[in-house]
């Protein structure tokens, strides 16, 4: 088989480029892509700047709030309802972290795939690739929308909501804070503090959110990626075996020693995800179960005074941390199913058709994919849409239990 069109090196660089858009727009603004051997001396001040601004803005937002739950004249409700906000920075600032101190390791994985798309040489292999990497993006893209419009409507909303307060002879009108603090350390019910608590606060959770949405875009153009050069190599194989039935050949890259190189070469790159994601899917599995719990019982605290606005935000906000969770877990279980997979194409070509010997060189694949690829969390759990289920359950059973104590 020839190539219908010869792929230069201009156009395997814009189909990368295309693949890995979203992650810069997303990692970038908060210094978290990480830097190459190009990369300017000027970027990683810009990019270390960032990270400094990024780590004060969420501790300087969290640590009123903070004190507000380990005081002992506040309600049950109020340190719930401040518990919320308060874990979502705190996993956010922890997921931001992994993602600097992997920076090497996902260097790699950005580079594996350039270097994918520059080894290229079909336009039908092009075609399957930019399939899936067009998954990526939708799917990154459809992160981006459910993180932060859910988190964002909350803080916005309440941020737009108005109380009156009345202060000896004074009235004054104040902005909810999205996070209640401790007023023993800041005086809310004056100007300006009330209102710059309340930009820092929707400005640490836009950080924090950025964070959030980086990790699960990441991960999500990674294994589209990955499923990509399974499909190309499923199709390496029935072309080989066809061939090889026919007694020609035709082109290097249909000889058996290709395809196992590729094989294992894409096996290598999922195990580089796995290393890198599992302690944050871990992170994210434990934030989306207590946040279930949270919301649930927002909603339910809620419900009673018809607040319309209010029970609004939470069921976008609840929508948005399942929608995320199942990406992550849905992820695992597509990246399973196509290692697995390779084997099964392997046996349902017309492999009895050929000589021993090369039946023999496809043994070898099938051995490969019976070892089982799983992407984990925390090397604990495996990530299927059944944890989906058992994260959801876990996280309803945990607010049974809290309404039982409340």
């Amino acid at each position: 088989m020839t190539n219908g069109t010869v792929i230069t090196e201009a156009s395997s660089n814009s189909n990368s480029d295309y693949s890995l858009q979203l992650n810069r727009w997303f990692l970038k603004p908060i210094g978290a892509w990480p830097s190459s051997p190009s990369t300017t001396r000027l970027e990683k001040i810009v990019s270390f700047i960032l990270n400094v601004v990024c780590y004060s803005s969420v501790i300087l937002a969290a640590i009123p709030s903070v004190l507000l739950m380990i005081q002992n004249d506040e309600t049950v409700y109020v340190k719930l309802k401040t518990l919320g906000p308060v874990s979502h920075w705190f996993v956010s600032s922890v997921n931001y972290t992994a993602l600097l101190l992997n920076s090497r390791e996902i260097r790699e994985c950005v580079e594996h795939i350039k270097d994918d798309w520059r080894t290229v040489t079909r336009e039908k292999d092009q075609q399957v690739m930019m399939r899936n990497a067009k998954f990526g993006r939708y799917v990154a893209a459809s992160c981006a929308i459910f993180m932060q419009g859910g988190v964002l409507c909350f803080c916005f909303v309440t941020a737009l909501t108005t109380v009156e307060v009345e202060i000896g002879n004074e009235t004054r009108v104040l902005h909810v804070l999205p996070c209640a603090v401790s007023r023993r350390l800041l005086n809310v019910d004056e100007s300006p503090t009330n209102e710059i608590v309340v930009f820092l606060q929707i400005w640490s959770a836009i950080i924090a959110n950025s964070s959030t949405v980086g990790i699960f875009s990441l991960a999500a153009v990674l294994a589209a990626h990955a499923c990509g050069q399974l499909d190309v190599i499923t199709i390496w194989i029935t072309e080989f075996v066809n061939e090889a039935k026919e007694q020609t050949k035709i082109g290097g890259f249909k000889e058996i020693g290709v395809i196992v190189e590729r094989h294992l070469r894409t096996l290598n790159f999922i195990s580089c995800i796995e290393a890198v994601m599992n302690k944050i899917y871990f992170l994210e599995m434990f934030r989306c179960t207590m946040d279930i719990c949270i919301i649930g019982y927002w909603l339910l605290t809620e419900w009673a005074d018809r607040d319309i606005q209010n029970l609004t935000t939470y069921v976008m906000m609840l929508i948005s941390i399942c929608f995320n969770i199942f990406i992550i877990c849905y992820i695992g279980e597509i990246l399973t199913e196509q290692c697995r997979k390779i084997g099964e194409v392997v046996y349902m070509t017309n492999w009895y058709y050929l000589p021993v010997n090369t039946i023999l060189d496809l043994v070898l694949i099938i051995a490969r994919s019976s070892v089982v690829v799983h992407i984990t969390a925390g090397k604990l759990v495996n990530m299927s849409v059944y944890t989906f289920g058992d994260v959801v359950k876990t996280g309803f059973a945990y607010l049974n239990l809290l309404r039982q104590m409340t």
